[in-house]
């Protein structure tokens, strides 16, 4: 397998296909870098490398007990691109995956950065907090702890519902479903659950002015998961110069129902740079 080894000796995964300008992809919550597969199949097809990893914790990089919060997963993300030697990097960050593509710019800046893709992202706050009243209730966050810790499975089985949008009209395969359970039990359970505090507490309001690259916003106006109005829109607001694309009633998990249109709007914004 492909691994590098972290500043504290962590052991992570990636994958890294095709030729071409580097685009660096960062997974969302509770998945890992197979997430990715159908954009990074479409973007190698179209003359660009790309590189997906598994953060700490998921997939099969390493499962340590501790590192799981925003700082950690930048110096990983600034590992992976410092030993690949990245240049010209576009960054490419999905819900939760969306901070650490944020805090790796703010912590190491833009000497290696052409690009930054927010889809569907938690930045610049998820959770509500005294000066952000319209976050969502941390109350929700700690019910997430409680049913990971209960029944783990039966708990991301049903999170698949508002994640992929199928309690809203929306239509996925159930062998999507299946793989989406799969990768999500593939990860440790210490790391899935300190995540869910990282992702919900971590405030990246004062990241977004270290953002001095060309930005694209990409969230679903049907997002039950990371709501719109209080993340992607408020972004796009905050980056200077971001453009921002909002699906149609697509859910958080619109690279699967929307592959087409989101590899389209990848594609051409790649090319745009």
């Amino acid at each position: 397998m492909s691994t590098i080894k972290t500043a504290d000796g962590t052991c992570l995964y990636y994958k890294d296909w095709g030729k071409g300008k580097p685009v660096l992809f960062s997974h969302g919550w509770p998945l890992d870098g197979d997430m990715w597969d159908n954009q990074l199949n479409f973007l190698a097809e179209n003359g660009y490398r790309v590189i997906a990893f598994d953060r700490r914790g998921f997939g099969r990089s390493d499962q340590p007990w501790t590192g799981y919060d925003y700082d950690t997963f930048a110096s990983d993300i600034n590992d992976l691109i410092t030993c690949l030697d990245l240049q010209d990097v576009t960054l490419v960050g999905f819900s939760m995956g969306g901070g650490d593509v944020t805090r790796y710019i703010n912590n190491y800046g833009t000497g290696r950065v052409d690009g930054l893709v927010l889809l569907g992202a938690v930045t610049p706050i998820f959770g509500k907090a005294a000066d952000y009243p319209a976050g969502v209730d941390l109350s929700v966050f700690e019910g997430i702890r409680q049913g990971l810790r209960k029944d783990r499975a039966q708990f991301i089985s049903d999170f698949a519902a508002p994640f992929y949008g199928t309690n809203a009209g929306q239509t996925v395969s159930a062998g999507v479903l299946t793989q989406t359970l799969n990768i999500a039990l593939l990860a440790s359970l210490k790391g899935t659950l300190d995540c869910v505090t990282a992702f919900s507490e971590t405030d990246f309001r004062p990241d977004m002015a270290k953002i001095d690259v060309p930005t694209l916003v990409i969230h679903g106006s049907n997002d039950q998961v990371v709501p719109f109005e209080s993340t992607g829109k408020v972004a796009a607001e905050m980056i200077a110069g971001a453009k921002l694309k909002v699906y149609d009633n697509a859910p958080h998990g619109f690279a699967v129902t929307h592959s087409d249109e989101l590899n389209a709007d990848l594609l051409a914004f790649l090319q745009s740079l």
